[in-house]
């Protein structure tokens, strides 16, 4: 009982600070709410027992709401086989789906599926920039966007090098420039090169990678040089956002498109948004560092190992 009304609160105390924050960046103390898409994304789990199972217990992360997007549920589809269906935040950033089935004869078929309605605004950056500067004292919850994430070496020596030539280079202009400035960099030192996850440290190295790469490269070097920084997911893709504050102390994230056409302090993106971050420990899976939260199941197969299908996909596109 106490573990779901944490989960309740924490879900609604949610949406007011993205929504306050929404405001803010309205008024142009962030990234400024450009055109805005409203689409269908359905996301759920499809389970069918080829022999008796019990205890099914899956995971799966679910859109929510960012100063960007808002998040609405249109339809549910929830089997009877599922007894519990609750929801919570893990790192701060990603909302996960809780699903219980405590039994499931053979042949039998749960499924917990959500129909959301997403609006996603495009962000412009903001029109003066030179009051912005990094974080002098980032609190706890900052310090996940400054240390090393899975394929985000920021211990890696040659890493370190390139952040120390940055920073001599850029001495003296403002957090912003500094900042776009590794931007360039990276775009202009790795080539766009499609293929398996390697790691910013190899991209410096082959000086190739894909979307993954690129922002974990730009990621690497903006937190050797005390910038928060972080990885924002999209289907099929990823990008970045950095952190600055302006003169009040007040923080913004900015984002930045690592891989393809250049768009820096604002983006024209508007597929939604998964879940930020990309460093996190999984309830259900403590041991494992991982940089993006994927789907999970866990129970015990009487008759035979069940057949899973995770739904992720946008409605109409």
């Amino acid at each position: 009982m106490v573990r779901a009304l944490f989960v309740c609160v924490a879900l609604l105390c949610w949406c007011p600070a993205a929504n306050a924050q929404f405001e803010e960046a309205a008024k142009g103390n962030g990234p400024r709410p450009d055109r805005t898409l409203v689409q269908r994304f359905k996301v759920g789990v499809i389970i069918k027992a080829t022999g008796a199972c019990q205890g099914i217990k899956a995971t799966l992360p679910v859109p929510t709401e960012w100063p960007e997007q808002k998040v609405q549920v249109v339809d549910e589809d929830i089997s009877p086989d599922v007894r519990g269906l609750e929801y919570r935040i893990v790192g701060g950033t990603v909302k996960q789906m809780l699903v219980n089935i405590p039994a499931l004869a053979a042949g039998d078929e749960a499924r917990a599926i959500l129909t959301l309605e997403i609006a996603r605004a495009t962000l412009l950056p903001p029109q003066e920039t030179s009051h912005y500067t990094s974080p002098k004292k980032p609190d706890r919850a900052m310090q996940n966007y400054l240390g090393v994430s899975p394929y985000i070496e920021t211990n890696h020596p040659k890493i370190k090098a390139v952040a120390k030539q940055l920073a001599a280079e850029t001495e003296g202009k403002t957090d912003w420039e500094k900042v776009e400035a590794i931007y360039d960099w990276v775009r202009e030192h790795v080539e766009y090169r499609n293929g398996d996850i390697k790691g910013a440290a190899r991209a410096l190295k082959d000086k190739t990678g894909d979307c993954e790469e690129l922002s974990a490269l730009f990621i690497a070097i903006c937190r050797i040089n005390k910038i928060p920084a972080r990885t924002v997911w999209v289907p099929e893709h990823c990008y970045s956002e950095f952190y600055l504050v302006d003169e009040a102390g007040d923080g913004y994230w900015f984002p930045c498109q690592n891989a393809g056409t250049r768009a820096f302090g604002g983006i024209p993106e508007q597929r939604p948004i998964l879940q930020k971050g990309d460093n996190f420990r999984d309830p259900d899976r403590p041991r494992e560092r991982m940089r993006y939260l994927s789907e999970f199941m866990s129970g015990e197969k009487v008759g035979g190992k069940p057949k899973v299908t995770w739904i992720r996909e946008r409605i109409g596109t």
